[in-house]
């Protein structure tokens, strides 16, 4: 055979080459085993945490992880916590722990109670931890309680205008509260409608759709939502606009039920409202993004606040497919969490001042974390996510469990280990990190709770 001819120049950067591939795959390699091992501590604190729960809390909602005790939300347990983290436990490959608290839920877990419950929270949480723990495991015992559940929490709806009601019986259906807020209003549809195709009783998408649309129906001229809102009258009882608590999630299920049910109703209000939220949110400060408040009828900035609960927009925006505006909103998020080495609840963006000093474990920041290295493949946001792990272990790890922290100036804790820190912090986290195969982000939807629901009608 004849000899190739590669010239006097063609050899040495054919050898170049070779040299660029086989570092950029010794690079990855390392970055590869690095993810492992985060992934194994992330696994590992999360048993922690859990095991914590099962021997000071077993069977009740929480665990107050100083005094070791438990705690239940309405004095009786709904298996919160259980229930909340199930899908944790199967996504870690934890098969006994989650086989142990699927025959917990199935067989002490019942909602005929006498009891008012906040319809948002429960069906974030449970509503939402049922019908996920059921696809991730074909257990028809959780989709029966998520029937059960849902059916229990249908007369919350039962308002003049649709919106439901903050509060609902689980035993007399009786409802109270009328005040209530878009989030809670508006932040349903993804339970009620996947559990709508599940059990195939239109009833639950016709309800939580309805709350939904009306909820949209009453923006101001501007195309702003407020805070506060009565479900009997339809009136708005506060005009403060942004995208923190209170209003967050409205924002997240319009975009979110267009990806899960492909309804193109929830994609018109969405291409609606987000780019006047960009309008009249957002601010630039020396050249960082944030979103602050306005009033939503004259559009006028209220305050200059962000916060942990803000932190959800970056992974909003990535997944709506604006990157660059949630990278630089990441940006920013992450410089408030650096502020103290942990994110405060509430920070003038201004000033750099903390206006409220606590942090209650909570996952947003986690969440775009992981949403914008899924989407951009950017290593800086694992280093990113290590930091804040490594803080977040720093600072609230304690003897027999995690707990939040009444001041993260002083990191001072506080008896406090709400569920969602196991159904979404220590998930993103571990997320962030796990080998390829975990799960199929193409191919779930997040409800606020980070529980994966799949299109599997």
């Amino acid at each position: 055979m004849k000899a190739r001819n590669f010239g006097p120049f063609r050899f040495p950067v054919f050898l170049a080459v070779l040299a660029l591939f086989a570092a950029s795959g010794c690079s990855r390699f390392r970055e590869d085993r690095h993810a492992q091992q985060m992934a194994g501590r992330i696994k590992s604190e999360f048993l922690h945490a859990w095991n914590n729960y099962e021997r000071y809390a077993w069977g009740h909602d929480a665990l107050k992880p100083l005094s070791k005790t438990p705690h239940d939300w309405y004095g009786q347990s709904l298996q919160m916590t259980p229930v909340d983290a199930l899908d944790t436990l199967v996504l870690m490959k934890l098969d006994s722990e989650a086989d142990k608290a699927r025959a917990l839920i199935a067989s002490d877990l019942s909602f005929d109670r006498d009891l008012y419950v906040k319809n948002f929270e429960i069906t974030i949480r449970l509503l939402g931890g049922l019908l996920s723990g059921y696809q991730l495991t074909g257990d028809q015992r959780l989709l029966a309680l998520a029937d059960d559940l849902g059916t229990r929490l249908l007369p919350a709806f039962n308002s003049p205008t649709g919106l439901p009601y903050v509060f609902v019986n689980l035993h007399t259906g009786q409802v109270r509260d009328p005040v209530s807020n878009p989030a809670e209003t508006g932040t349903l549809l993804l339970e009620f409608g996947t559990l709508s195709k599940l059990t195939g009783k239109p009833i639950f998408y016709d309800k939580a759709k309805r709350a939904l649309v009306e909820t949209y129906k009453r923006r101001s001229p501007i195309g702003l939502v407020g805070t506060g809102l009565n479900v009997e009258t339809g009136a708005w009882t506060d005009n403060d606009s942004h995208i923190s608590g209170g209003i967050d999630s409205y924002y997240e299920y319009l975009w979110k039920c267009w990806l899960l049910f492909g309804d193109k109703d929830c994609l018109e209000m969405w291409n609606a409202s987000i780019p006047l939220v960009h309008s009249y949110l957002a601010d630039d400060i020396g050249g960082e993004l944030w979103y602050g408040h306005a009033d939503m009828i004259t559009g006028k900035r209220t305050e200059t606040t962000y916060g942990a609960l803000d932190a959800f927009f970056p992974a909003l925006l990535a997944l709506s497919g604006d990157i660059p505006r949630a990278r630089r909103l990441q940006a920013s998020s992450f410089k408030m969490w650096n502020l103290h080495g942990i994110e405060p609840e509430v920070v003038d963006y201004k000033t750099m001042r903390v206006v409220a000093a606590t942090y209650h474990l909570r996952p947003e920041i986690v969440e775009s974390t992981y949403y914008l290295h899924r989407l951009t493949g950017d290593p800086q946001y694992r280093k990113m996510g290590e930091t804040m792990f490594n803080d977040f272990v720093k600072y609230c790890r304690t003897e027999a469990g995690y707990a939040a922290l009444s001041d993260i100036v002083a990191k001072t804790q506080r008896d406090e280990m709400e569920s969602f820190a196991l159904a979404e912090t220590f998930k993103y986290f571990y997320l962030l990190f796990a080998p390829a195969g975990t799960l199929d982000f193409e191919k779930v939807v997040f409800n606020t709770e980070a529980h994966p629901l799949r299109r599997t009608w």
